[in-house]
């Protein structure tokens, strides 16, 4: 069963193109190396550039697992952690619809 996760921080102003630069890296990363991360999307505020919301869809536990410990995930995390203004929210949701079919195994 798939999971969707989101994740909402904010970043000290003076870390964003920083941030910015960490999150396109580690996007890369995902997309060569993780196949059952389904999606990885990461959006900035618009009006508040240092605020960052991450959107996920894992195939399964073991691949959330997989990504949560990936060696790229440690480094993220140490390049966006000191700049944080406060704590991330992960937030799991259940698929109610959507009018996009992620993979066919996204629904299974």
């Amino acid at each position: 069963m798939p999971i969707f996760r989101t994740a909402h921080y904010q970043v000290k102003p003076e870390a964003v193109d920083k941030v910015k630069q960490a999150i396109l890296e580690f996007i890369h990363h995902v997309e060569v190396n993780e196949p059952g991360t389904l999606l990885y999307s990461a959006w900035q505020q618009q009006g508040h550039s240092n605020r960052f919301t991450h959107f996920f869809v894992f195939e399964d536990e073991a691949a959330r697992s997989t990504h949560s410990r990936s060696n790229a995930a440690k480094r993220f995390e140490s390049i966006y952690s000191p700049e944080l203004v406060d704590a991330v929210t992960f937030t799991d949701y259940d698929q109610v619809g959507t009018n996009q079919w992620l993979q066919q195994t996204a629904m299974r």
